[in-house]
């Protein structure tokens, strides 16, 4: 009974990340509290269902700036990194939740590690999208960029990410700096 209960809120979590939208840029805000209070509900009755402290996942609004507001790209990081730890946690046999997420094998000692590479594949994939309108289509950096969002489902730790990073900037002409330019 308790594991339907987990299940069910591991499907509406990604659920609520399906229809997030992908931020345009780091500057990005959700105004709507039902967002965050829904989720937050959520988060609160994972805790009491399973018994463990999940309140590192939830959302706090900003206020002082008129409305409160959170940001959309925390929102998403919290929400891929609460579906990654229950996906590790207690449906390791399902299916990965995420395109970009590697297919491991979790134990417990791998979860936290995973969960932090899982979060850096979801940063890279959204600095992907955001950057992804800025190129003109067919420039280096635009190709760059089509090419390693493609790659990142088969990135199975950091440093095969760099090396992935590194190895097809290099393959479409594009410098460090140029390299530093897209990822700020």
């Amino acid at each position: 009974m308790e594991n339907e209960k987990i299940k069910q809120l591991y499907e509406e979590f990604q659920g609520y990340l399906s229809q997030a939208p992908a931020p345009q840029s780091t500057t990005d805000v959700i105004g709507d509290e039902s967002v965050w209070e829904q989720y937050n509900y959520c988060v609160d009755q994972l805790s009491k269902i399973t018994g463990d402290d999940y309140k590192r996942f939830m959302i706090t609004p900003i206020s002082g700036y008129g409305s409160p507001f959170i940001r959309l790209i925390a929102y998403r990081q919290k929400l891929g990194g609460l579906i990654s730890h229950l996906h590790g946690k207690y449906f390791p046999d399902d299916s990965p939740p995420f395109s970009g997420m590697p297919t491991t094998v979790i134990n417990q000692s791998q979860q936290q590690n995973q969960s932090v590479q899982v979060q850096i594949l979801l940063d890279i994939q959204s600095k992907i999208d955001a950057k992804m309108n800025q190129f003109k289509e067919g420039s280096n950096e635009k190709t760059f960029l089509q090419k390693l969002k493609g790659t990142l489902a088969s990135i199975s730790n950091i440093s095969q990410l760099f090396n992935t990073i590194f190895t097809l900037a290099n393959q479409n002409g594009i410098s460090l700096e140029t390299l530093s330019s897209i990822f700020k």
